[in-house]
């Protein structure tokens, strides 16, 4: 009986041979976004407070790495 992780390595060894080494990451970043989409959508969230959330964090970011250099 195989484990999990045999099984998992034999359904990424099928998906990489159906698919090609090259739509690979195309694929994982289309699962990526449509599953971010979702949660998006769940939480009931839009995209406006979503867009200054992520403005907040960046600069929050760039004002913590401004710190760390002095």
């Amino acid at each position: 009986m195989l484990g999990k992780f045999e099984e998992l390595l034999i359904i990424l060894l099928i998906i990489l041979v159906l698919f090609g080494g090259k739509q690979v990451p195309k694929l994982a970043r289309g699962i990526g976004e449509s599953v971010r989409e979702l949660k998006r959508s769940v939480s009931g969230t839009d995209s406006a407070s979503n867009e200054e959330a992520v403005k907040t964090s960046s600069a929050a970011s760039k004002s913590k790495g401004a710190r760390k250099v002095n």
